[in-house]
């Protein structure tokens, strides 16, 4: 892998992103950056932003978008992060990705693929309903992809336009899948 190479992980929920990022964080010595993980890290070490993060969720508000945007670039300028990193769950829009890539462009990061994990919808479905939790009926996962599908087409048109994107079969097993994302960042 490249010096400063960042992996963005794209995918709907249950695709296996989380499982996936965190197996090649291990292998590759990066650090796996999800945005519920950075939320929660600010939070608890009571940094500025954390404390600003812990105001809207104490009135139970969404964090502002801004908001999440410093957390990131925060998160992304820590020393264990010089090497590499894989973010999971984030960038979700276009305008995210616009400032992700001036943000990496400012912290001279080379170069950053986008590995997009491929899974229908129907095998999505019977994956989250086999989790067996309470949010997840079929009606809130078919709206949660629904939603996903929306504001992530964009997102792969826009990397796919910069020729960062792989598409990678998600519908294989947790091993075999490993194995391809590998490849496709090792191209």
């Amino acid at each position: 892998m490249a010096n400063t190479t960042g992996l963005i992980f794209l995918g709907p929920p249950g695709a296996g992103k989380g499982t996936q990022a965190s197996l090649l964080a291990k292998f590759y010595s990066i650090p796996h950056i999800s945005t519920g993980e950075i939320l929660r890290g600010a939070i608890a070490e009571q940094t500025p932003l954390g404390q600003q993060a812990q105001s809207y969720m104490d009135k139970g508000e969404l964090v502002p978008d801004t908001l999440i945007l410093e957390l990131v670039k925060e998160r992304l300028g820590q020393p264990d992060a010089g090497k590499g990193w894989i973010l999971d769950g984030f960038p979700r829009t276009v305008p995210q990705a616009i400032f992700l890539d001036k943000l990496l462009e400012e912290q001279n990061h080379t170069s950053e693929r986008v590995l997009n994990l491929d899974v229908p919808d129907e095998v999505i479905l019977e994956r989250l309903l086999q989790r067996g939790r309470k949010d997840d009926t079929e009606e809130t996962v078919r709206r949660r992809l629904e939603v996903y599908r929306e504001q992530t087409a964009p997102l792969i048109e826009y990397y796919r336009d910069r020729g960062k994107l792989h598409h990678i079969d998600g519908n294989r097993s947790p091993e075999e899948v490993t194995e391809a994302l590998k490849e496709a960042i090792a191209l």
